[in-house]
């Protein structure tokens, strides 16, 4: 048919004669899609991919205005987990026979921090807490188990469109193979739905085996709380599911990115998601369908009850 083209936009195929209009050029849609294609990969990581998905406004407020409008200040949850992940990164800086329970409960307070709790004594409560958690944990899944292969290693997976790249919490070694470990304190206990479906887990995964030239299937969260670990296997169909979900929402966030530098009306290339997740978001002063979505939370609300 004159004007159209044999093949659709962002098919993957070769680009030839039978994509031009009669007038020499490419369609719209081809052309886009080639103009984005031809670009140098895009650089991501799991939490710039979360970020535009759930909300491209706070995408836009923390990865591209510049400088960053001022964002909220600590909370307790996160002061929470930052110690946590820093306790067990420094246990794994001292010889094997300094990893235990007592030496794990003793670098909580070495890298504590009060910011964020409502008072002196909530913060008082969290560090006990906190301490009686890595010490179970470490008791548990670190004395008398292999050196891990990795630990806040740093990977990078290459694909057609994007580098996805991040810090894994740890990396175990299994008959041959690599497991990714996530470290989480929250409310939430995760569940091996939650192991399946985050694009962050398999990402490492890919970066895993990469860089260790290992098979990497298995991804786990390890819930300090509870002591509960959610696991999931993924196969070949899964991971290509979330490399296929990354290089959508990089080449979505890119292109947005660019559409701003030429004169976009940012509010329509990134637009708010209001939803529950406002009450804590760190850029809700800046953002009135946020404000408008329900009360802001108390810095200390999403600490584990």
């Amino acid at each position: 048919m004159p004007g159209s083209s044999s093949r659709a936009a962002g098919s993957g195929g070769q680009l030839g004669f039978d994509d031009l209009l009669d007038d020499g050029s490419l369609p719209t849609g081809v052309a886009r899609e080639a103009a984005r294609w031809a670009r140098p990969l895009v650089r991501v990581t799991p939490a710039r991919l979360g970020t535009w998905e759930s909300c491209p406004r706070r995408y836009r407020l923390t990865y591209v205005e510049k400088p960053a409008p001022p964002r909220g200040g600590p909370r307790a949850a996160s002061t929470l987990g930052a110690v946590v992940h820093l306790a067990l990164r420094a246990l794994y800086l001292r010889p094997v026979r300094e990893r235990t329970p007592d030496q794990a409960a003793a670098l909580v307070d070495r890298n504590w921090s009060g910011e964020g709790f409502r008072d002196s004594a909530q913060e008082a409560e969290y560090r006990v807490r906190a301490r009686g958690w890595v010490a179970d944990y470490v008791a548990e899944h670190v004395e008398s188990r292999s050196e891990p292969l990795g630990v806040e290693r740093w990977v990078s997976a290459p694909t057609s469109a994007i580098v996805a790249e991040g810090r894994v919490d740890r990396i175990d070694g299994d008959a041959g193979a690599a497991v990714i470990v996530d470290y989480k304190t929250g409310r939430r206990v995760p569940e091996p739905g939650d192991a399946r479906d985050s694009a962050a887990l398999a990402l490492y995964a890919l970066g895993a085996a990469r860089i260790l030239r290992r098979d990497c299937r298995r991804v786990e969260l390890h819930h300090l709380p509870t002591g509960r670990v959610a696991a999931w296997e993924h196969d070949e169909a899964s991971l290509a599911g979330h490399v296929a979900r990354a290089e959508r929402g990089a080449l979505e966030a890119a292109d947005a990115v660019d559409a701003l530098a030429a004169g976009g009306d940012p509010d329509t290339l990134f637009p708010p998601r209001p939803g529950s997740r406002c009450a804590a978001c760190d850029v809700r002063r800046h953002c009135p369908e946020g404000q408008a979505a329900g009360p802001a939370a108390a810095p200390w609300d999403d600490l584990v009850p």
